[in-house]
């Protein structure tokens, strides 16, 4: 064994991968379903706030005549604008990973996502080989770790 001279802890990333199974089909699409809906009520919330602020300035600015308050409305129908894209570019991208992720076959493997890990790195050890780190995951069960720990 080589002294602690020769040897390193240092962190790696680790490659999480699942088999795709009906229950985590399900799980899956009902998350993003939830997060489609999160998005539709912050859609409405933006919608409502941007009415109730131009209704404000309308009192305020006496009339739309007003060219202070004319811009100042025009402005925030700007800003109420720019974050319903925003949002509904969100709510596409999801709407996208349902689709993606109904398309998914029953015992295919995907990625979902990164995990960190130590290991120690000795003298004469092959680096690429201890980076290369995957755990696969089926219904939240450990499956298999692949790689050199």
């Amino acid at each position: 064994m080589a002294d602690n001279k020769s040897r390193l802890t240092l962190k790696r990333p680790v490659t999480l991968k699942v088999v795709v199974t009906p229950r985590w089909k399900d799980e899956v699409q009902k998350q993003l379903q939830v997060q489609t809906s999160q998005i539709d009520k912050q859609l409405q919330e933006v919608d409502m706030q941007g009415q109730r602020a131009i209704a404000e300035i309308q009192k305020q600015g006496v009339a739309l005549t007003n060219p202070q308050a004319l811009k100042q409305v025009e402005s925030i129908q700007n800003q109420v604008n720019q974050k319903k894209n925003e949002l509904q570019t969100k709510k596409n991208q999801m709407l996208q990973q349902i689709d993606r992720v109904e398309m998914l076959e029953v015992d295919q493997e995907v990625q979902q996502g990164q995990l960190e890990g130590f290991f120690e790195l000795e003298v004469g050890d092959n680096l690429v080989r201890k980076l290369a780190v995957e755990i696969l995951v089926r219904d939240g069960i450990v499956e298999e770790i692949r790689g050199d720990l």
